[in-house]
Order: C-alpha cells, then structure tokens, then sequence
C-alpha cells in the first residue's frame, strides 16, 4: 500500500458531525507481530488498536488511553495502549495452551483514559460476537460518554493469517445536527457497517475514506497526524516499578548479586540492572 498510516479528524460545515478516518496497517502490523499473533487474535487485537487510537483521537487527543479486552469464559486478554505522541503498543496474553483468543457472549471490552486532573475514567461492556469490536465500542460510546457515536474498524489477514490491512473511522453527532441531515448520515453510514472493501483497495487513506463518508457534504478539515507503533518503555521506568517492590525482597536482589535481565512485554527490549542500580533503591528509602 501507498499510504503511510495517519489519523485525519474533520467537521462538517453545518456543525453536524465530526469525523475522524485512520489507517493503522503498519502500527497494528508491528504490534501484532512483536507479540507473534495471528488469525483471528490478530485480526481483533488489530481491530482494539485502531479503536482505541480513534478513541483517543476523539475523546482525548492529548492524553493517554487503553482498551483491555477480556476474551470469552475469561480466557485471555488483549491491551491496546495509545499515546498521545501518536505511538501506539500493544498486548497478547493467553494462558498456556491456547492458542486464540475469541469474542463470545461474556466478552468484555473495559476503556480507559487518562482525565487531565490524572484521575482515570473507565467503563466496561459487553463484547457482542456479532459486531465485534466495533459494535462494543458504539455501545460504550453511548453508555459511558453519552455521545451518540457510529464507527466501524476492521483488519484484514493474508493468506498466512498475518495482518495486511487496518483501518477505521468514528462519526459524532454533534448538538447543531439537524433531522435532514442525521437521516442521510444514517442511511449513508449502513453502507459502511464494515470497510473490509476500502481496506483492499490498494489506494486505501484516511483522506479516500473520509471523502466517501462524507460525498456531497461540505466539511473542513482539522488536522492530520501520524500513527506508529511505540513503546515508551524506559531503564528509569523498569526501576521505578521495582522500587515497589518491599524492602526484604530489594536487598535479596542485591545479596543474590546477579544483574536483572527484564524483557518489556510491549515491544521485547532487554534491560540489564545491575546490584548497584537496585542498592540505590534501598539508599533512597
């Protein structure tokens, strides 16, 4: 594909609706590919990454977001993590043995953004098999944020079960939407339930997707930003977390004298703490 992924927000002249199109391929690519899923996990865990990049972008451009997805009987899990710089990570978690994650009647799809006064907002629904990610985060948008919200995002699998394609969009109702033009919106958005075929096209942008949504619709455009798979793990962050940890269990770690080999979960980053790093921990306290 041509495209580089981006995220494209935009109004509608009329102060009807707000739009927001993305194309994720490459970041949801690399994010599925550092935790080496694929099939139908990948196709959802791709899927949870572009709804929480568009979640953010609506919800809380500037601050940071999460969507932690608890697969069917309980049996799994999958984070999707999206930044405000733009970089987005992600998680696969599944017990030994299994091999796939699945939606089913007790899914649940729990969001979570961070408010600017650091408090965080969170809210949980159920995962229909039917509607997938999609319709989840519709009814969370409802539920939670009492924000009249239609979305739809996809992933699309090669023929090895690897991801080739990802993409989505969100459309707001605003307070100024008038009847006339909510009812062509409406009747517009049913052909776009699912965008598995603009996906496919070669030439598949947000710019393409947002000129199909809204056809014939004067709209101005706000602002476009890049999406990249990131992780913002850091040797300063391991030792912070590690500075949790009780007294007797630190100074263990510095009596065993053995340097700390921790691979972040994200992205796969070895660090290496030595004794010393860890003896500061105890000095500090």
């Amino acid at each position: 594909m041509n495209s580089t992924d981006s995220v494209l927000r935009a109004i509608t002249d009329d102060g009807a609706f707000r739009v927001i199109t993305a194309r994720t391929t490459q970041m949801v690519a690399q994010a599925s590919a550092l935790q080496r899923c694929a099939g139908i996990t990948a196709k959802t865990f791709g899927e949870l990454l572009t709804g929480a990049v568009l979640f953010r972008e609506t919800m809380a451009p500037d601050l940071r977001v999460q969507g932690i997805l608890k697969g069917a009987g309980g049996k799994g899990s999958l984070v999707a993590d999206s930044h405000p710089s733009g970089s987005t990570r992600g998680l696969v978690q599944m017990p030994d043995g299994m091999t796939e994650i699945r939606l089913g009647d007790d899914a649940i799809l729990q969001m979570m953004r961070t408010m600017p006064n650091g408090r965080i907002n969170q809210g949980v629904v159920q995962v229909p098999r039917k509607g997938g990610i999609s319709e989840a985060l519709m009814v969370y948008m409802q539920t939670s944020e009492q924000v009249d919200t239609m979305l739809a995002v996809s992933a699309l699998l090669d023929g090895e079960g690897r991801i080739e394609a990802a993409g989505g969009y969100l459309v707001q109702l605003l307070p100024e939407v008038g009847r006339g033009p909510l009812m062509v919106m409406t009747e517009r958005l049913a052909d776009f339930q699912n965008i598995d075929e603009q996906l496919r096209n070669a030439g598949f942008s947000p710019e393409s997707l947002m000129d199909e949504l809204l056809f014939g619709m004067p709209f101005t455009l706000l602002e476009k930003d890049d999406v990249s798979f990131g992780c913002w793990c850091s040797e300063l962050r391991l030792i912070s977390a590690l500075a949790t940890l009780s007294r007797p269990e630190i100074e263990h770690l510095v009596k065993d004298g053995q340097v700390l080999e921790i691979n972040c979960d994200y992205c796969g980053k070895e660090y290496r703490i030595p004794p010393a790093k860890l003896q500061g921990l105890l000095d500090e306290s």
